[in-house]
């Protein structure tokens, strides 16, 4: 008896020093810096506000959910977001816009009456199959303020990306990485469209 509940324990003990020294892994959306296109450099500098981004409930979780198949997805308890989901969705959209304007993001700074864009995303899909995918469909609004016009037409647009991905979780972020830059760079071309007077059409 006193075997078997040394056993026990001992077994008990291996399995907490396990899952006490299992790993665990932060990824951020956010690209690291670097030089604005070409293009962006000669387009005039256009100040913006970006609302709080919504992302579906379904991956709304510190963990990353990924697609294990048609119909089952796994919560990856070793690997996971810095910060919450829609935060690092923003922080992404704000630093690929900043670089795509090029322009400053002034969410939260008073205006004081100035010409700006204001955007709005709601990530309608944010799907993640390693190996396979990274998918985003976002549905956005864009107005701009650039001829003074407080009450100016808003623009409403739905985009859909989706980037190919090696195996692993790195290459999936990375994808995801991607497939946001390019939403903000149709977001950009929209707003340059407006900016300069025009209706702005959707990409």
């Amino acid at each position: 008896m006193k075997l078997m509940r040394f056993k026990i324990l001992s077994a008990l003990t291996l399995l907490v020093a396990a899952c006490a020294s299992a790993p665990i892994h932060y990824y951020t959306l956010v690209p690291a810096s670097g030089d604005a296109s070409t293009a962006a450099q000669s387009a005039p500098t256009l100040p913006f506000e970006l609302a709080r981004v919504g992302v579906p409930a379904q991956v709304d979780q510190p963990q990353l959910v990924v697609r294990e198949g048609a119909q089952r997805v796994a919560l990856l308890d070793g690997e996971r977001w810095i910060a919450p989901l829609g935060d690092e969705v923003r922080a992404a959209l704000a630093a690929d816009l900043a670089r795509e304007l090029p322009g400053q993001d002034v969410t939260g700074l008073a205006g004081g009456g100035k010409a700006m864009l204001h955007i709005k995303v709601d990530l309608r899909r944010f799907d993640s199959f390693p190996g396979g995918y990274a998918l985003i469909e976002a549905a956005w609004t864009l107005r701009s303020t650039a001829h003074g016009d407080a009450h100016a037409p808003v623009l409403a647009c739905t985009t859909s990306v989706s980037e190919s991905v090696s195996p692993g979780m790195d290459a999936l972020v990375d994808g995801h990485q991607r497939a946001l830059a390019k939403l903000a760079a149709a977001i950009a071309g929209a707003a340059h469209s407006m900016a300069a007077g025009g209706p702005g059409n959707c990409p």
